[in-house]
């Protein structure tokens, strides 16, 4: 996944305007990184950062205002809401680039990133391209975070968390998307507080349109620094992915049904067996045997992924089987849990919707 230069030809040609949009809240600890890696590309073409800047709780703010003060690429527009999606639009709308180039405040993108997506997206006329996910963590709870996201066991096969061949797919890691895409399209929806990259790229394959993952791409991504950050984000992710499956019911798939199938299992199992071992028939006591599996199952499984190269410290190694049962658990029981109303689609998103179902 060791990134490349564009080819001498590349760089004879027109490079487009790109405009990377970042929505930033409460991210005192990492943007100055995140941004700072975007100022770093090597890109031939002119290239603007516009961050949208939420009601944040840390010094945010002021590490926005000084990073647009010591650039004149970097520019602040104001998100009221502090939403991702919201801020998306915000960025998106006060930007000018022909690509715009997603980035969190949380990530890094790697050296020549920027330049190889203009090359794939002329190369394979998709109108979004993405690359790995990379998951690095510092402490051993955050490498453990980490390695359970690059793994299958952790968080489930999609190429962008495990890597894999270049070729078309259903979404991918923040994304390279060509503007006039997202003004057809109404750009990300304001109702999907969560999930809304899965939800505009399946927008995007509806019209017609084309997503493409390249290996070739990464981006560093920071995991959430504690146990109950994590809960709350893989919880918050199962709520909103319940979502795009209730507005587009046939994304339902194996991968996104089996947390919540485990936790019905684990939890009905449980309650069978505590309800056999005190007052009801011994057989009931059988279903233990679902959480007493799930648990080996993770455990085992953990171990297995924290021998693979570099192999895990001590501490990471005894955080895996946690990290990996929180992230089944909490996003299983926000899928099981969803918002009671979702939103109409925004005014721009709706026209799309209309026309597609028309």
């Amino acid at each position: 996944m060791s990134p490349g230069s564009p080819s001498s030809g590349a760089r004879e040609a027109a490079w487009p305007p790109v405009s990377v949009v970042v929505p930033v809240l409460n991210e005192e600890r990492h943007l100055e990184a995140a941004v700072t890696k975007v100022l770093e590309q090597d890109y031939p073409g002119p290239l603007e950062v516009v961050l949208a800047v939420g009601p944040s709780r840390d010094r945010t703010a002021q590490v926005a205002t000084r990073l647009a003060a010591g650039d004149a690429r970097v520019h602040v527009v104001d998100n009221p809401t502090g939403r991702t999606p919201a801020g998306l639009n915000a960025a998106i709308k006060g930007s000018t680039g022909d690509v715009v180039v997603r980035v969190d405040a949380h990530s890094e993108l790697s050296p020549g990133y920027i330049a190889k997506a203009v090359e794939i997206l002329r190369r394979t006329d998709a109108d979004n391209v993405g690359g790995v996910m990379l998951a690095q963590g510092r402490t051993p709870f955050e490498r453990a975070v980490a390695r359970a996201m690059r793994s299958r066991l952790g968080i489930g096969g999609a190429r962008f968390h495990v890597g894999g061949e270049e070729g078309e797919a259903q979404t991918v890691y923040l994304g390279v998307f060509r503007r006039a895409t997202l003004d057809r399209l109404g750009g990300f929806d304001d109702n999907f507080h969560r999930a809304q990259d899965w939800e505009l790229n399946h927008r995007i394959r509806l019209a017609g349109g084309r997503i493409w993952f390249s290996p070739d791409l990464w981006v560093t991504y920071r995991p959430r620094s504690s146990w109950k950050a994590l809960a709350l984000q893989f919880f918050r992710t199962g709520r909103w992915r319940r979502q795009v499956t209730r507005r587009y019911p046939e994304t339902a798939g194996l991968r996104y049904l089996a947390p919540p199938v485990a936790v019905v299992a684990i939890a009905a199992g449980t309650a069978a067996g505590v309800v056999g071992q005190v007052t009801g028939p011994p057989w009931l006591r059988l279903g233990l045997v679902a959480p007493a599996g799930y648990a080996v199952g993770v455990l085992v499984g953990s171990q297995l992924v924290a021998g693979e190269d570099p192999p895990a410290d001590v501490r990471e190694r005894a955080w895996l089987p946690v990290v990996v049962a929180t992230m089944h658990m909490t996003w299983g029981a926000g899928f099981l849990l969803p918002l009671r109303k979702l939103g109409e689609h925004s005014t721009r998103v709706r026209r799309f919707a209309t026309k597609v179902r028309g």
